[in-house]
This record gives C-alpha cells, sequence and structure tokens, in this order.
C-alpha cells in the first residue's frame, strides 16, 4: 500500500491532468487509504496468536482487492496521460485547452474508474462496521506482536563471511556408517555398529564398500534432513568419482529437464559454467609440495563442446557413452512418486569402474522401490534427540552466551519436538528479536504449544511458520511472499530478487540509506530468520545467491496465494487458480493441463510476469500485457526479435531482463518505456544499443556483456549528451577506437557506483583515452564503488598511476589484462574488500605491497581466456624469476582477506611462510599446470582447498591431485580440499 499512496500523491500533483471534480475524489481515496495501512498496521502488532478470524481476513482481502484496482486505475492514468502539456507562459492558455480537448475521453473514463473506487472504498470501511470488525486490541497475556517498523539502520551487514557447509547435528554415527557404504574405496577396518534405523539387503558391510552400482534411499517427514545428510555426503565423498550431480525433483518434474542438468554437470561445459566437483575433508599438508606438472603450459586444440540438449532418448544415450567408462555419484534430493524414479533410473547406465546414486523421499513407497540389487539400501532419518535439539538452537541463532543463558528457556527447541527444520527456524525467530525476555519467550511457546507434555507434530511446523510470519515486520512480510516468484530447489541471485523488490515499489530509501541498502539489509534480514539459505558467496564476502527449504516455500506459496499476491502455474504444489484478478504470475510449467488453466486467467491485470521454460508456454505465444511492471524473462526459450517489439508496448516497465536468451537485437521502440529503471541483457547476442535508449531518464542499472567470454556491448552515440543521469551500474561495455563514434566520456554519471569495462583497446594519448582517465577521476570522488578494467593494450592500465586523484572510495577494483606494474596509489584505497588483478602482476613485492590494505577480504590474480597469448607466459616466468623462482607470502599484513584465488593456465610456485594470511579460510587454484605449494601448513585458518583442473592437463597432474584428495580422506585435521574439473 505504500507504493499506492506515493503515486496518489504524485497523481495529485499533475493539477492539469485532472477532471475539476475528481481531484477531491483521489483526495478521499488518499486518505481513505492512508487510515486504512495505518489500522492494518495495527492488526499485525496486536497480538493474535490464533491468527485473525474469518470476518478480519475478509475484510483484509476487500482492502487489498480494492488497493489493487487502484493502483491499476492510477497507473493506467499514467499510462494513458503521460505527457505534461507544458509550454512557454505566453501560450499556456492555449496548449492547456487544446490539452483538455485533446485527452477528454480517457480523462472522462478514469474520472469514472475513480469515481466507483470511492464509492467501494466507502462501503469497506462502512462494512467494517455493519459486521463488528473490531479495532486491534493488544491483549494481555499473549507474546508481543511485531515491532511497527523495520529499522533498516539498525539491521546493516557489519561483517563479511564466506559461505561454508554445515556438518549435520546429531547423526555423526549415521554419518560414519553411510560414508562406508557409499565410498568406492577399500576401508581397512570393518564396520562393527549398524544403525538401527537403517536397513539393507546386502549380506556383509565389506559387500557395501565394493566398487560396483547401489542406490542409498534416505528418507523421513519434512524438514528432517534429509537432505543435509545427503549434501554432507556428496560433498565428503565425490571426490573419489569420475563424475558426480545433483538435481531436485518435485511432483512435477520433467524427466527430461533432470536428465538433461544431470548430463550438463557430469560433461563438464565452459559455456554453462558446470564444473565436476570432487571434495574430501581433512587433510595436513605438512610441508607439502605439488610438484611441477607434466604438459603443456598452453592446451592445444579444444574439441567442441558436448551438447546436453536433445531429446530424452538421445540425452540417455550421451549418459550412457559417458558414464559406463567412469564412476559417478548421483544425487536425486526429493523424489515424489516411485514412476518418476523408475524413469530416472532406466536411464542411468551401470558403470565399469562403480557408481553410487544417494535419493531422498519423504515417502516409504519411493524408497521400497529403490530397493533393486544386494547393494542398495534404506535409512530411516528420525527427529533428533538428547542435547542435539539444544545444541542445533545454539549453532543456528547465534546468541551470546549470556543472553542464551539468562533469557531462553529450553521449551523453546523443545516443542520443536526434535524436527531440525522447526529448530532452525524458531532460532532465526529468537536471533531476530534479542531483546525479549525470559517470560515473553514463555508466552510464546504457550501460544504455540498450550499442552507443555507433548511436543509439535509435523504439522506443527506451519504452525511455527505462522507465528515467525506474523512477527516479522509488514514490508519484510511483502519481501518474503515474493520469494514465491521463484521454482522449487532453485539457486537465486540475491540481485535479481533485490532489484526485482525495488522495480515492485516494495522498498525505498530509509533511516538515510539508499535503496539498494535498504534492500540488502530486508535480505539479510530474511537469512537471519532462516526464511531462506545462503548457498553461495561473492568475492566480497556478500551472499551471492540462496535457496529456500521447500516446506517453507510451500508455505509461502500458500500464503502468497491466499492473499493473491502472486500466482504460480506449473510448480510442484496444486494451487487452486485465482477466483479473481492474477497480479504477478510466475509460470514454471507449460503442459497441456497448466495451458488450460491459464487460458481461464485474467490476465489484463498482471504487474509482474516471470517465465521459467519456453515462452510457448504463454496463451498464443504472446507478450501482450498491458500494465506489466516487472518481466523477467531470464533463460526463457523460443525469444525472438519480434518479441521484443512486443515488449516495447508495455509503457510501464520498471524492470526487463532478457538475459540468457537468443535475443540479438533491442528495437528502437525500447525508447518508449519511460519507467524502466533495469534492463539486463547479459548473455546475449546483444553487441550494441539503439540511440533511443539514452530517453530513457529513469534508468538505473544497465547490464550486458558477458563477463566470462568477455564480449560486451557498445554503448549508443547518444550517451555523450547528458541523459540518463540516474544511472548507477554501467556493466559489460566496450570502448574501442574505430572509424565509429565511440563514448568515453561518462562525467555526467555522477550517481554511478558500478563501471565494467570489459573490452578497452584505445590509443594512449588519444582523445578517447584522455575522456575516460579524466571520467574515472572524476567520478571517483562521488559514488563509483566498483570499477572493472579489461585493458587488452595494458596502455591504459599503465596510465592509472598518473591519476592525480585516484578514487578512494572504492569497495571492489578488477584490473585485467597485461598488467604488469601496480597503481601507486592502490595502497591507498582503505576502504577495498575485492581486488582482482591480471596474473601478470603476481610478484613477491606486489603482495608485500596489497598486505597493506586494511580491509582486503578477496584477492586473486587471473587470467582471463580472452587473453592468454605466449608474451604472457613469458611475463610470468619473468615475473617469477625475479623472485628467486618462487612467489613468497610473507609474515604479516593481510589481516582481514579470507579469500586467495589464483586462476591462470600455469600458476607458479606459491610459498607460505609463518603467521602469513593469519584469517585466510579458503584458497582456490584454477589451472592446468601447478608448479608447486609450499607452506599451507602455516595458514592456521585454513578451512577448505578448492583444485580446479583443466580437463586436458597432464596425465602427472591428475595424478598428483587424486593421490592429494586420498590422503585428504586419511587425515581427520586441516583443510577440506575439493578438486573440480573445468573445460575451456
Amino acid at each position: 500500500m505504500s507504493s499506492l499512496l506515493s503515486k496518489l500523491g504524485g497523481l495529485l500533483a499533475h493539477e492539469y491532468a485532472l477532471i475539476r471534480r475528481v481531484r477531491g475524489d483521489i483526495q478521499y481515496i488518499n486518505d481513505e487509504m492512508a487510515s486504512m495501512q495505518a489500522f492494518l498496521g495495527d492488526l499485525s502488532s496486536a497480538a493474535a496468536p490464533q491468527g485473525h478470524d474469518r470476518r478480519l481476513k475478509d475484510w483484509m482481502k476487500q482492502i487489498r482487492d480494492v488497493t489493487y484496482d487502484i493502483e491499476d486505475c492510477v497507473d493506467d492514468f499514467a499510462h494513458r496521460l503521460s505527457h505534461d502539456p507544458g509550454g512557454d507562459v505566453c501560450c499556456a492558455f492555449v496548449v492547456s485547452n487544446v490539452y483538455e480537448l485533446w485527452t477528454w475521453r480517457p480523462r472522462h473514463n478514469i474520472a469514472s474508474n475513480i469515481a466507483e473506487l470511492k464509492v467501494r472504498a466507502q462501503q469497506i470501511g462502512e462494512r467494517r462496521i455493519r459486521y463488528g470488525v473490531e479495532n486491534p486490541k493488544n491483549g494481555g497475556g499473549h507474546p508481543r506482536g511485531p515491532a511497527t517498523g523495520f529499522q533498516a539502520a539498525e539491521n546493516q551487514q557489519t561483517s563479511l563471511e564466506l559461505v561454508g557447509t554445515k556438518n549435520p547435528v546429531g547423526v555423526e554415527d549415521d554419518m560414519k556408517e553411510l560414508g562406508v557404504w557409499v565410498s568406492l574405496q577399500q576401508q581397512q577396518q570393518p564396520v562393527t555398529a549398524i544403525s538401527p534405523h537403517s536397513s539393507s539387503s546386502s549380506s556383509s558391510p565389506a559387500e557395501a564398500k565394493m566398487p560396483g552400482q547401489g542406490v542409498l534411499s534416505i528418507v523421513g517427514f519434512g524438514g528432517v534432513g534429509k537432505t543435509t545428510i545427503a549434501n554432507a555426503l556428496y560433498q565428503k565423498f565425490g571426490d573419489q568419482f569420475d563424475c558426480r550431480a545433483m538435481v531436485t525433483v518435485s511432483q512435477s518434474s520433467d524427466n527430461e529437464a533432470i536428465l538433461r542438468s544431470i548430463l550438463s554437470q557430469v560433461m563438464p561445459q565452459y559455456k554453462d559454467g558446470n564444473d565436476q566437483q570432487r571434495s574430501s575433508s581433512g587433510i595436513t599438508l605438512e610441508k607439502n609440495r605439488l610438484v611441477a606438472a607434466i604438459g603443456s603450459l598452453w592446451p592445444m586444440g579444444h574439441p567442441g563442446d558436448e551438447q546436453s540438449g536433445g531429446s530424452t532418448l538421445e540425452i540417455t544415450q550421451n549418459l550412457k557413452k559417458h558414464l559406463e567408462e567412469h564412476s559417478y555419484l548421483l544425487l536425486v534430493d526429493d523424489v515424489w512418486s516411485a514412476s518418476m524414479w523408475e524413469k530416472i533410473k532406466k536411464s542411468l547406465p551401470k558403470s565399469k569402474r562403480g557408481s553410487r546414486v544417494i535419493v531422498t523421499t519423504r515417502f516409504q513407497a519411493v524408497a521400497s522401490a529403490c530397493i533393486r540389487d544386494k547393494r542398495d539400501r534404506v535409512h530411516k532419518v528420525v527427529v533428533l534427540s538428547g542435547d542435539k535439539p539444544r545444541e542445533l538452537f545454539k549453532d543456528e541463532s547465534e546468541i551470546s552466551e549470556e543472553n542464551f543463558k539468562n533469557n531462553i528457556p529450553p521449551r523453546l527447541w523443545e516443542i520443536c519436538g526434535g524436527l531440525p527444520l522447526a529448530i532452525v527456524i524458531m532460532a532465526g525467530h529468537a536471533a531476530c528479536n534479542p531483546d525479549r525476555q525470559l517470560k515473553e519467550w514463555e508466552k510464546v511457546c504457550t501460544s504455540l504449544l498450550p499442552d507443555s507434555a507433548k511436543g509439535l507434530s509435523q504439522e506443527g511446523v506451519t504452525k511455527i511458520l505462522n507465528h515467525c510470519y506474523n512477527d516479522m515486520p509488514g514490508e519484510i512480510k511483502t519481501c518474503s511472499l515474493y520469494l514465491c516468484i521463484f521454482p522449487k530447489g532453485c539457486k537465486i541471485s540475491k540481485k535479481r530478487l533485490t532489484r526485482r523488490w525495488m522495480a515492485e515499489g516494495f522498498i525505498g530509501e530509509k533511516d538515510g540509506l539508499s535503496v539498494e541498502d535498504v534492500a540488502e539489509t530486508y535480505f539479510n534480514h530474511l537469512i537471519r530468520r532462516k526464511i531462506i539459505r545462503a548457498v553461495e558467496h561473492s568475492g566480497n564476502g556478500k551472499v551471492k545467491s540462496y535457496q529456500v527449504h521447500d516446506m517453507v516455500l510451500e508455505y509461502i506459496v500458500s500464503k502468497a496465494s491466499e492473499e493473491n499476491f502472486v500466482t504460480v502455474v506449473g510448480g510442484p504444489w496444486i494451487m487452486a487458480p485465482p477466483s479473481n484478478k492474477v497480479r504477478r504470475l510466475s509460470v514454471q510449467g507449460g503442459d497441456s493441463k497448466h495451458q488450460k488453466i491459464m487460458e481461464s486467467m485474467n490476465f489484463s491485470h498482471v504487474r509482474s510476469l516471470t517465465l521459467f521454460g519456453s515462452l510457448t508456454q504463454l496463451p498464443s505465444n504472446s507478450l501482450k500485457f498491458g500494465i506489466v511492471q516487472v518481466l523477467d524473462l531470464e533463460g526463457c526459450k523460443d525469444l525472438k526479435n519480434q518479441h521484443a517489439k512486443e515488449i516495447c508496448k508495455m509503457l510501464l516497465l520498471k524492470y526487463l531482463s532478457l538475459r540468457r536468451t537468443e535475443i540479438e537485437k533491442i528495437p528502437k521502440e525500447i525508447g518508449k518505456l519511460q519507467y524502466l529503471e533495469t534492463i539486463d541483457i547479459r548473455e546475449t547476442n546483444v553487441t550494441e544499443l539503439p540511440n533511443n535508449i539514452c530517453q530513457l531518464d529513469r534508468m538505473v542499472n544497465l547490464l550486458g556483456g558477458n563477463k566470462k567470454t568477455r564480449k560486451a556491448l557498445k554503448l549508443p552515440q547518444d550517451m555523450k549528451k547528458e541523459t540518463m543521469k540516474l544511472l548507477r551500474i554501467l556493466s559489460g561495455i566496450e570502448i574501442i577506437e574505430g572509424p565509429s563514434t565511440v563514448v568515453a566520456d561518462l562525467h555526467h554519471f555522477t550517481d554511478l557506483r558500478k563501471l565494467a569495462i570489459y573490452k578497452l583497446n584505445i590509443i594512449n594519448g588519444g582523445k578517447l583515452f584522455r575522456e575516460l582517465s579524466s571520467s574515472i577521476e572524476y567520478l571517483g570522488g562521488y559514488s563509483l564503488h566498483t570499477l572493472i578494467i579489461d585493458d587488452e593494450s595494458s596502455e591504459f592500465l599503465k596510465s592509472l598511476s598518473a591519476l592525480s586523484s585516484p578514487p578512494k572510495f572504492l569497495n571492489a577494483l578488477e584490473l585485467s589484462g597485461k598488467l604488469v606494474e601496480l597503481p601507486e596509489w592502490i595502497t591507498e584505497l582503505d576502504a577495498l574488500t575485492k581486488l582482482t588483478l591480471s596474473v601478470t602482476a603476481l610478484t613477491t613485492d606486489a603482495l608485500h605491497r596489497l598486505s597493506k590494505l586494511p580491509k582486503l577480504f578477496s584477492l586473486t590474480f587471473s587470467l582471463t581466456l580472452a587473453n592468454q597469448d605466449p608474451e604472457i607466459a613469458t611475463t610470468i616466468w619473468v615475473n617469477t624469476a625475479h623472485s628467486d623462482g618462487e612467489i613468497v607470502i610473507s609474515t604479516g599484513g593481510f589481516e582481514e582477506l579470507k579469500l586467495l584465488r589464483f586462476s591462470a593456465p600455469c600458476v607458479p610456485i606459491l610459498s607460505f611462510l609463518h603467521n602469513a594470511m593469519p584469517k585466510l579460510k579458503r584458497l582456490e587454484l584454477r589451472f592446468s599446470k601447478l608448479e608447486g605449494v609450499y607452506g599451507i601448513e602455516n595458514l592456521e585458518d585454513l578451512d577448505e582447498v578448492h583444485l580446479r583442473v583443466h580437463d586436458e592437463a597432464g596425465d602427472f597432474t591428475k595424478f598428483m591431485v587424486d593421490d592429494m584428495a586420498i590422503t585428504a580422506r586419511e587425515v581427520d585435521k586441516g583443510p577440506r580440499i575439493t578438486v573440480d574439473q573445468y573445460h575451456e
């Protein structure tokens, strides 16, 4: 409703467009909506342990419906009367009269609609009194309701962390036993204990550890920890297998899509960014040196990428061809039917080198269907008992020892009945209410479970979720409902979500923070509440992507459906079609049944459209939606250039994502989208923008190019004019000397926070050179936080040292190309947390200088595929020779560094001295040849070592890495080792 009040205020300001009698109606609606918003806020704050009664729910639904309809009317007004008559003062009278005649009919229609909406608003208010919907009361004896507002400034994330893999709590013995079954390696000790919750048709434990085929089905009800155990096994023992893959299955999953996902993971493809991962834990690398690998420094000749497309038969044949000669580990998560498992099983070949398949399911029938061989087994997961619930609660809540001891009653986790998901959700609830006292928490427990003798049943998880949802501030509730836009099991980009929040109007500037910073705090609050789970980190120490537990998502879907907030078509849950207008549509499947459902829907009021899969899922294969403001077609198939012209008729569009589609050209009609704030055309074939895009004065995020291949976007000539002054992100562009006019003057983008130049090749001392250098120096004094430059000639990078006023406020800096000397001012970047440099700049002296950066969180030395040539190999050799044949990381410095990465065909010898990088958590090396590593035992805080080896690396290199992985399994202490295979 906040976004509606803002729009109504703006509408009242446009006196030129209003019919005189309408102004009073709009003012009345504005006042009525403001009062209703305050009333709903009081309802949220009032205690309601059992939820609202049916009368109140129905009244709230009526408010939502009329709010949506008023907003539609206001947007229709903006759509049809978007032009201010303006004009010179002298002729303002004439212009105004002509304008009134020209727009009489649409203004008359809008006036009629507003009058009807005013009557509806009056009737809703009268109906509340007539049917006895009472004012909210803060009842005694009930737990405190949510805060009336979310204090964004007080909830900012201050620490930077890496996302790590946690070991399951309370199943240590089961993990040990199941590990013996999963392992392909011969074990030295016989297994003497069998879990009382496990069953197997094998005659002896020894047979389970022999190479061969085997299926492990992990069964238990929702939220008991099946996927957590399966993931832990997958991560711990994946290194023993040549190939591995994991997929999530749901009720409506397509078998062909599942098999295609498996194929894309077991056959590494650079274009899809899929790596084969193998991991183990526990290795102490005392004075270990990885000896130089045998093989060519520059792998010659790359065979064409294997295609993972095609029919089910073709995919099955490709799987058979690839996996028959390789051992493989497969994790199939959340299988709902025995028939679906049988389809998957029939497509999996028998491996001559052994295979293991881990299946998780809620149903015993599916688990029983998995038993077909003497090595197959079933493991039943049960709830936690003893001290394990307390241990899990304390670990997840991260509450201080004193607060935990004085204010957290044991009953808070006891009522969860030992169910891990319920315990985690309740821990998040406690973490977000640190000021609550013991008595208040006891009231919470009583409201959730009046009978203290019993714990919550499985259905009680929904009760806990409902309580935690009602405890959230109103704006956080709205943002959480939006999570159901994305499919179950999907790994979702944080920025994709938060940018959509902003486009929907859920978030605005608050407490002195920018809208982006407020969105960040809302996102972090959902993580803290355990509504979402971070699964991938970015190099700046912030979350990059997240997932939602399927039971949490199921609750959110039902809540969003109840409030007609989002309509999901084709998802894993059966939803009744909306009885009224569709407001936000997420299409997650497109069979004939779903097609019929959509044909019966009213799409005239759709404000947000998200499509997963193919455009053919839409009725009439059309994108004709009038008032859509958010259009997300990321990864959508069958999107052609003619569809782009249809999109340009959505005049109210604010967010447009065509990422990873087949689109090749943006039409000039894009200039009509005057409200557009974000356009995402990354990883498409679009290489140039039309001049008309410069007419979009509200543009904030312009995202193009391809970061991996460095394909870049050419800016239009009109960008030279002082347009798009609100631009904050300009990413994926190219600036190259040529016959056509090239834009390098960016001085007028004073709000720019991120500038990413993926392709730069300009003449030293030329006009473009001077303009770009001056722009970077100028913008560095304003809001520029992230600067990325990939200089093909490296002439521009060399000139950066000459900047008289360097960009001292940078948080992230990436300089790629043939960079040899670091800019002199780089040590002055006190706010820098993320730094990426070309591996050509890797020297002992350079590392010594960088060690003085006080806030540096991640440091990467890399070489992109586009920049690989023999000259660079020579530079690396010379740098190493100047450092006596090795790169030394000395004692002291790098006080905050937690992530160190090296990525190049050849990584030189690295030597870590005592007390070097004291807080380093993760070391990543990507190579086809590694000269050697010394002193990893000196990195006392190191948790993980990632080795990514080229699939065409020499046999000795692969043998050496495999030997490291085997050694890792034999030692219990030390960092966890992960081995990946990549393809370019």
